[in-house]
C-alpha cells in the first residue's frame, strides 16, 4: 500500500485523509493536524515512526506538491473510491477474508488501543468524537480486554482459608 492504511489507521476519516495537505504533516511533532473535521473542529492526531518512514518513500515516488494523495492531474483530491479499492487490492493479496475498508482500519485503531490500556478520553479525542458513548460503540469491549480484568473481589483477603466448610 502506499500509506492509505497505515494513515487511516490513526482514526483518520476517510474525507479527511484525502483532505490532508503537506502543510498539515507536523514531522517533529509526529502528528497530522486535520482541519476542519467533522463538527468543524481542528485535532491533531498521531504519526507513527513507521508511518513517516512509509511517507518518505512515498513522497520519494510521488512528490505531492499540495495534498498528501493527489489525484492524476496533481491539482484535484485522490478518489474516495481509489482508496477503497487500492485497500481490497491489498486485502485480496494478504489474504484477509473479512470485509476491509478505511472505516474498519478506523474501528480497528480504537480497538487496539483500547486493548493495550489507552484512556478512552485520549481515544474519543482522537478519533474526533463530540460524545464519548460514540468512542464506546466504536471501541466494542473484545474478549481479550475482557479476560484481562480482574474483579475487585479478587483483590480481598479472605478471612476464612476454609470459607467452604464454614457454618451459617
Amino acid at each position: 500500500m502506499t500509506g492509505y492504511g497505515e494513515a487511516v489507521e490513526g482514526g483518520l476519516r476517510l474525507g479527511e485523509l484525502l483532505a490532508l495537505e503537506l502543510k498539515d504533516i507536523h514531522w517533529e511533532k509526529n502528528q497530522f493536524m486535520i482541519r476542519g473535521a467533522k463538527g468543524k473542529k481542528d485535532r491533531s492526531v498521531m504519526l507513527s515512526q513507521t508511518l513517516k518512514e512509509v511517507l518518505r518513500h512515498y513522497f520519494d515516488q510521488y512528490q505531492p506538491r499540495v495534498r498528501l494523495f493527489e489525484g492524476q492531474d496533481g491539482s484535484s483530491p485522490y478518489s474516495a473510491r481509489s482508496v477503497q479499492q487500492t485497500m481490497l487490492r491489498a486485502a485480496n493479496k494478504a489474504g484477509i477474508q473479512k470485509r476491509v475498508s478505511p472505516h474498519v482500519l478506523r474501528h480497528c485503531i480504537a480497538t487496539h488501543l483500547l486493548d493495550h490500556g489507552t484512556d478512552v478520553r485520549y481515544i474519543q479525542e482522537l478519533l474526533g468524537h463530540k460524545d464519548i458513548r460514540t468512542t464506546l460503540i466504536y471501541t466494542h469491549v473484545t474478549t481479550r480486554s475482557l479476560s484481562a480484568m480482574s474483579s475487585p473481589l479478587d483483590q480481598l483477603p479472605l478471612e476464612n482459608p476454609n470459607w467452604k466448610n464454614a457454618k451459617d
